[in-house]
């Protein structure tokens, strides 16, 4: 028997070229995963798959757009064709947003920027996976949050709205999913320290904020108020991310669905 958390399961993930997405990616292939990397950005899907393949693992790439439904679900179609069904599945997609502006000069559509478009994204990758999900073959749907989703600070208005909404659609899909034997897992990691250096689209979201402060971007993410406002006194790393959604993508994880991985490194507490 194998002592890989996910040998032999076919994962497909959203924005699979991205910080977060690639790390997820890598690790589920170390697991023994057959991996779909799906993206906007050939070049970014190449390099994650070159490094899977360089470490003996296996992966696809596809250039999909997670805001076209239609190219969305002939892509699911064509990785269950082709694996047999689809047992994992993760929408790491990134949608560049406002954070810091206070409601008065906020305009709406900087506020309904990350509500669409996160949560049209998960809306539609997630009805396309699950139609090849379930039954005898158990399937995982894994979404992304953040703190702002339960935070009360300045200037998140939008953000905040669209963090609560993808859990809030986790665990409702969780409830619809059940009884098919697909399990829902939220992932809610703080800000992930080493993702900007790593390519991910926070270090432009975070230059404001850290140059307020007479901050680097790293700085801030090294010893910030983030940093001090959570319990370990730092914040996560890619690593553990990418950890943590590979236990719960096991089988090792059956009975977790409908809840929220807590990333915070203690900035929430539950």
């Amino acid at each position: 028997m194998s002592g890989l958390l996910l040998d032999g399961k076919s994962a497909v993930i959203y924005g699979g070229g991205g910080a977060i997405g690639g790390a997820v990616a890598r690790v589920f292939a170390r697991e023994g995963a057959r991996v779909f990397l799906a993206g906007r950005t050939q070049a970014r899907l190449d390099a994650v798959a070159g490094a899977i393949a360089a470490a003996g693992g296996k992966a696809e790439t596809a250039l999909v757009d997670v805001f076209d439904q239609k190219a969305v679900d002939a892509h699911a179609e064509a990785v269950a064709a082709q694996a047999g069904g689809i047992d994992v599945a993760l929408n790491a997609v990134s949608v560049p947003h406002d954070q810091g502006t206070l409601l008065a000069d906020l305009t709406l559509e900087e506020f309904m920027r990350p509500i669409d478009g996160f949560l049209r994204s998960l809306f539609i990758t997630s009805q396309a996976v699950a139609r090849h999900m379930g039954g005898e073959r158990p399937g995982v749907i894994l979404t992304l949050s953040e703190p702002g989703s339960k935070l009360a600070a300045g200037g998140i208005l939008g953000h905040s709205a669209s963090a609560a909404g993808k859990e809030a659609f986790s665990r409702v899909l969780a409830a619809e999913l059940a009884p098919r034997n697909v399990r829902v897992v939220c992932i809610r990691p703080h800000a992930v320290a080493d993702a900007p250096a790593a390519g991910s689209y926070t270090k432009e979201l975070f230059e404001p904020m850290a140059a307020a402060g007479g901050q680097s971007v790293e700085d801030m993410l090294t010893d910030g108020g983030m940093v001090q406002g959570a319990l370990l006194k730092r914040l996560p790393v890619l690593s553990e991310v990418a950890e943590t959604a590979a236990f719960l993508a096991s089988d090792r994880a059956g009975a977790i669905t409908g809840t929220v991985a807590n990333l915070s490194a203690g900035a929430l507490v539950d």
